[in-house]
């Protein structure tokens, strides 16, 4: 055999790099199967395990689908229909029968409403934190310009008294509850700052306060709801804005730190060392 047959064939030839590497398949004939079509019956019952609140809302939201769908609306002329009124009915028979009890119960919860803004003051005042007070100008700015927006009619059977915060039978807001959204807020710079105990006495109270609202019928059970909810989500709210204020330039050179939960309106001397010493 020739020399010039040898070498076309070398050249026409696979190397042994070319030999022993595989074939890649091409990936666009593979079928991407939806999430659901993976799960087998094990799998299910593991997430349930894993996660069974999501799973108890989802039976929560089956069930009132069909309470929606099927309760009887009430007439536009009708008082609304509260569970709250129906579950307090003896007590509000006894704070009828009884103005002076009714007075001094409304007493006892203003009370309560000057230590809730006592504390929310000393914490800001007092240990320099501003979250508390912050998540309460977020919460009674929003409950104003949505008692503005929505105006309801006031409870059949109402008992005021002259005791009650605001003193001296004034109009208020129905929704949503002051009183409930600013003991949440209070209690949950409590557990922040780990004082347990007063945490746990400013629950009980809150509790006591929606029960006495209802026997009154000072608010409807979606206000005290709402509240607790808005107490809460207007802390966050407070915690979010002090984290952004907290990763601000100062002086568009030097980034001060300050602590999330305290000491966010420090003394200007003390930012100013800092920006200093950085």
């Amino acid at each position: 055999m020739s020399n010039s047959k040898l070498r076309s064939r070398r050249r026409h030839s696979p190397t042994r790099t070319e030999e022993t590497q595989p074939v890649e398949k091409t990936k666009s004939s593979d079928k991407v199967l939806p999430a659901f079509a993976t799960l087998s019956v094990a799998d299910v019952v593991e997430l349930v395990k894993r996660h069974p609140a999501p799973f108890a809302f989802l039976m929560c939201l089956l069930f009132f689908m069909g309470v929606e769908y099927t309760i009887p609306m009430v007439p536009s002329a009708s008082q609304p229909l509260d569970l709250g009124f129906l579950m307090t009915r003896p007590l509000h028979a006894v704070l009828v029968d009884s103005p002076n009890l009714n007075s001094v119960l409304a007493a006892l919860n203003t009370v309560f409403v000057g230590m809730q803004s006592a504390y929310i003051l000393w914490c800001l005042l007092v240990e320099g934190r501003p979250r508390a007070t912050i998540a309460a100008l977020f919460m009674f700015t929003c409950r104003g310009i949505l008692g503005t927006s929505t105006q309801l009619p006031l409870p059949d059977g109402f008992l005021g008294s002259g005791m009650d915060f605001p003193v001296g039978n004034v109009s208020f807001f129905l929704f949503y509850s002051g009183h409930v959204a600013g003991s949440m807020i209070a209690s949950l710079d409590m557990r922040r700052m780990e004082r347990y105990k007063m945490a746990w006495g400013f629950d009980i109270l809150n509790v006591l306060q929606a029960v006495r609202l209802l026997a009154s019928r000072g608010h409807y059970t979606i206000d005290l709801a709402t509240g607790l909810g808005a107490g809460f989500l207007f802390d966050v709210f407070a915690g979010w804005y002090l984290d952004s204020k907290n990763k601000q330039k100062i002086g568009f050179t030097t980034i001060v730190k300050e602590p999330l939960f305290c000491q966010c309106n420090g003394k200007l001397q003390q930012i100013q060392q800092t920006v200093a010493a950085a």
